[in-house]
């Protein structure tokens, strides 16, 4: 084949086992001879209303079979993916479509309402409906002029395409919030992808009879190049679950007898604390792989006493996202432990001077990440492209961590100001930024604090002008539908000034040093 990209997959995958299950949701099991002609008819479609070699090609959707199948679509005619959050409020995605150009819009009909919002602010091309039933009224949740994908996909001939797409193309473009406040499009590749892939069939051993249960959402880099991608290149089934629910899980796990889940913390908490968490049959799991926040210790002894594997690991979006891994065999022994680097790439902790740290001293350092998964760059960012890199091609991540005796990597803190809340990144800045647009505001700075159930959550602690006032609430309000929800502070304290150097800088530290008690 042509076709050297993720768009090639699936007919790879049909040309060897294509009576096996791909992809179950819901009631529908479509298997991987199925998948290979859903997703040549979508790219015939796409083709036909005019997508090129590297247009964009944006889905906005919870869990479903569509969103595999525009990525892989997408990837068969060399055009770039380029997957939406759902939990974004209309402007922050009337942004990112813009930013990238997008010829095309997929949207699920359960996010019909959100679309009308963005309908006014981003105008594209074209959209196309997933989950409407055929002859459907258009004028339902504000459905102006939208196609419908099951009624393309019935009048797109099933020919093969075989175009030319090479590995070093670009495959996706995955939004990521920065510290300046607007997302950056990072630049995936094929190439990134596929050595992603192989990193984690290293690290997890993953069958040709896995079972993946894909309950986080498939527009982050996680549940989608860290669980679904490399399920499909073995030849496993991915299960998706729409939304998580911990006591639909349990029923999933048993019905499907899946073997492999990723989970952020708070879906792996929420399971524990159902009360069908004693006696839930959770025989048929090897492998538990959590993401996305720090892991409680206490969490994931939980799972280990119930004789579960439970692995971890670090990375980010710019990695595709694996760097760090701690594996099966010291997942008990180095508990609380990233791990080392995967092996197709190589991790370093530096110094400011970018020597590496001492190993075994305890001493704080940056973690910088080189490797074939690394990602190409941001789009349309050239000057923050070449920012994020440190000796030709050492991405800097930001983030601070020490390394044992043994070479296990611990991360410990973040030299950004970005805190994790349910396994969603949040940058102070791009709050901020909203939170000026509130007339009383003078100053304001929003830090990371400490939930049970979230990890962390937003602190806004607020200077108001002189001769105004407000209230928590009325600032709360305020905030709510400007801004995805994950990032909205669950607090407001209000303060006489901000702690700022000599130089005028604001000292993060000292705020989270005052702030963070409850």
């Amino acid at each position: 084949m042509r076709n050297q990209g993720v768009g090639s997959w699936p007919a790879r995958r049909a040309r060897m086992t294509p009576h096996r299950a791909a992809i179950v949701h819901e009631s529908t099991s479509i298997t991987y001879g199925e998948l290979q002609q859903r997703v040549t008819r979508l790219a015939h479609a796409l083709r036909g209303l005019g997508v090129r070699r590297g247009d964009r090609v944006a889905y906005l959707g919870l869990n479903r079979p569509e969103l595999a199948e525009t990525l892989f679509a997408t990837g068969v005619i060399g055009a770039i993916f380029v997957p939406l959050n759902t939990r974004l409020a209309a402007p922050e995605l009337a942004f990112i479509l813009k930013d990238a150009g997008a010829e095309v819009l997929l949207w699920d009909s359960a996010l019909a309402e959100t679309v009308s919002a963005l309908r006014a602010e981003a105008d594209v091309r074209h959209q196309i409906r997933v989950g409407a039933r055929n002859g459907q009224s258009g004028d339902d949740g504000g459905d102006s002029g939208a196609l419908i994908y099951d009624e393309l996909l019935a009048e797109a001939p099933a020919d093969p395409i075989d175009d030319d797409v090479e590995l070093d193309d670009v495959c996706m473009i995955q939004y990521t919030s920065g510290t300046s406040g607007r997302p950056k499009g990072v630049m995936l590749t094929h190439a990134n992808i596929t050595w992603n892939c192989y990193n984690i069939l290293l690290d997890v051993d993953v069958a040709q009879d896995e079972v993946s249960l894909v309950s986080a959402p498939m527009f982050h880099t996680a549940a989608l190049n860290q669980l679904f991608l490399p399920t499909v290149l073995k030849g496993g089934t991915s299960v998706l679950m729409s939304r998580f629910d911990p006591d639909r899980a349990f029923d999933l796990i048993v019905e499907h007898r899946v073997t492999w889940m990723f989970g952020v913390t708070a879906m792996f908490l929420a399971m524990v604390q159902s009360p069908r968490w004693p006696d839930a049959d959770l025989s048929s799991v090897r492998t538990l792989m959590c993401g996305g926040a720090p892991v409680p210790e206490a969490l994931i002894r939980t799972y280990q006493d119930r004789g579960l594997v439970f692995l971890q690991g670090y990375g980010l979006t710019e990695t595709s996202p694996g760097a760090l891994f701690l594996r099966a065999a010291e997942s008990t022994e180095k508990i609380g432990s990233a791990g080392t680097a995967c092996f197709f790439t190589d991790v370093r902790v530096v110094r400011p001077d970018l020597s590496d740290v001492s190993a075994g001293s305890g001493e704080v350092g940056e973690i910088l990440v080189q490797g074939p998964n690394v990602m190409a760059g941001y789009w349309g960012l050239p000057e923050a492209t070449s920012a994020a890199f440190a000796e030709g091609d050492w991405l800097r991540t930001g983030d601070a961590a020490t390394v044992d005796d043994d070479g296990h990597t611990y991360v410990v803190d973040r030299v950004k100001d970005m805190f994790i809340s349910g396994g969603e990144n949040v940058y102070p800045a791009e709050v901020e930024q909203v939170l000026y647009q509130y007339p009383a505001v003078a100053e304001c700075a929003v830090i990371g604090v400490a939930d049970e159930r979230w990890g962390e959550v937003g602190r806004a602690v607020v200077v108001l002008r002189a001769g105004r006032e407000a209230t928590e609430r009325e600032i709360l309000d305020f905030l709510d539908g400007k801004l995805a929800r994950y990032k909205l502070p669950k607090s407001v304290v209000f303060a006489d000034g901000l702690p700022r150097n000599a130089a005028g800088k604001l000292l993060k530290r000292r705020l989270r040093e005052t702030y963070t008690r409850p």
